[in-house]
């Protein structure tokens, strides 16, 4: 199957985990008797790690291992808080900071607070990527994050909102954050957090939900594919007056579907689309949310051809026919001139990349390199819903050199255009690519582009490997 790695594309973007614990699918309201012994602390760190047991903080895969410590010579009114050290982007070990922090047993009952609050402060003004609660490595069922969050060099409080306190009767992850070196240049920095903890606040109102980003959106899909339901948000008004915006999971939510025969949505946000068109709308917490999806179908999907090669002699990074090695994104949104957008897909059990709004894009597999010594071909099945007639597709190999460090002083790359006649429309072409570089051993990147006043706009993508042999 493949193993598709969800990082915040801004930041490193988002996505491998080191683990995944297994978890029930739904939390059964009617069980919630056995939860009434349930901690319900609210504090996760004040001077000191609160109730979360002895295995409790873990990174993401690709962060810097080591970046989160207690700090003894630094708090908010205190002796000690938490420390991150956000490498520079270079960094062997890791080029950002992220991980969560994870109850080490049973989870808390916390219905009886409204929002996350801590105290932070940096060695520097920057701006967090994210941070937020509800990440367990299970199923992140109730994930809730603020994005871009500003700090200072003085300690300021900071207040992330519980969208619907009754649903956390039973959870372990509380808290997460991911940090980079976007808005520095690639250097380094250091920030803190005090008094993390949960809180009655009692002044959090003016819930306003939203899916698609509060809008009304028409999309057309094929029968048979699986869709998300995205740009899913929810604004508080704070005590202070002032608004905030969180992002948040889609369990959250109720969805309705004008027609679920059409176009069904369960509890995770994933629609089921069959033929016909069918309006899915939504609320929380008996609020209607604002925004829409009318969804279209356009008759069915033919998948990519199925690979037939042995896979002892294939290194795969994105097919359901071969066991695939990590890859850190496949969309990693490099700000600020990529343009490119993933509505990828689930047809029939198999999974599809589908970039949208096209300009350039890239794939990146740096946790380890791909040492593609003894695999010097590159295969990718790619299907243009339209072929343009100025059509000029660049795709670039990156071997990151004997640093394995994406722009060090060693990297070399391999450019291969493609143009209309390689290509059908509504048809899957197989692009079969020797690689030509003569260190193959950090191979570290797949660039996909539009050059030369090329219009393309959408694509898709399937069975991305490395292979030997014929």
């Amino acid at each position: 199957m493949k193993n598709i790695k969800f990082m915040y594309s801004k930041i490193t973007l988002l996505t491998g985990l080191l683990f995944v614990i297994t978890m029930s699918c739904e939390r059964d309201t009617s069980d919630q008797a056995e939860f009434a012994t349930l901690s319900k602390t609210g504090e996760i760190f004040t001077d000191s790690p609160i109730g979360l047991g002895s295995d409790f903080y873990f990174p993401y895969l690709g962060s810097k291992a080591t970046a989160w410590s207690v700090d003894e010579n630094e708090g908010y009114e205190s002796a000690a808080s938490m420390r991150f050290d956000v490498p520079n982007a270079n960094d062997p070990d890791g080029s950002y900071a992220g991980g969560i922090l994870r109850v080490d047993g049973s989870g808390r009952d916390l219905t009886e607070f409204d929002a996350l609050t801590f105290w932070a402060k940096a060695s520097q003004g920057v701006v967090i990527g994210e941070i937020g609660f509800g990440q367990d490595f299970g199923l992140n069922q109730y994930q809730v994050n603020e994005t871009n969050v500003n700090l200072s060099t003085n300690w300021v409080k900071y207040v992330i909102p519980i969208p619907d306190p009754s649903k956390l009767f039973d959870e372990r992850g509380m808290f997460w954050y991911s940090a980079g070196t976007q808005n520095t240049g690639g250097s380094g920095y250091t920030f803190w957090i005090d008094e993390l903890k949960f809180e009655k606040l009692g002044t959090i109102g003016q819930p306003r939900p939203a899916i698609a980003n509060g809008q009304d959106i028409v999309q057309d899909a094929f029968a048979g594919i699986n869709l998300e339901v995205t740009g899913l948000t929810q604004t508080f008004n704070l005590g202070s007056g002032l608004n905030k915006t969180i992002n948040i999971a889609p369990s959250y939510f109720d969805f309705l579907s004008s027609d679920p025969s059409l176009a069904f949505v369960d509890q995770f946000g994933v629609i089921s689309v069959n033929n016909g068109t069918a309006v899915i709308t939504a609320s929380l917490g008996g609020v209607e949310a604002q925004g829409s999806m009318t969804i279209n179908t356009v008759g069915g999907f033919d998948v990519a051809p199925t690979p037939t090669r042995n896979p002892n002699d294939v290194i795969s990074l994105f097919s359901d026919s071969y066991t695939n090695v990590p890859v850190d994104f496949f969309n990693g949104y490099w700000e600020p001139f990529q343009t490119t957008l993933s509505n990828d897909f689930v047809v029939n059990g198999n999974n599809m990349i589908n970039y949208t709004n096209f300009n350039f894009v890239g794939n990146q597999f740096s946790n380890p390199t791909v040492d593609a010594t003894d695999f010097p071909n590159l295969h990718i099945n790619i299907n243009l819903p339209e072929v343009p007639s100025n059509l000029d597709l660049l795709i670039t190999l990156k071997d990151f050199g004997a640093d394995g460090v994406d722009g060090g002083t060693d990297d070399t790359t391999q450019q291969v255009f493609f143009n209309g006649s390689d290509f059908v429309a509504g048809e899957w072409s197989t692009l079969e690519i020797p690689i030509s570089l003569a260190n193959k051993n950090n191979m570290g990147q797949i660039i996909y582009e539009n050059v030369n006043g090329s219009s393309l706009t959408e694509l898709y993508v399937d069975n991305i490997y490395f292979y030997r042999g014929n």
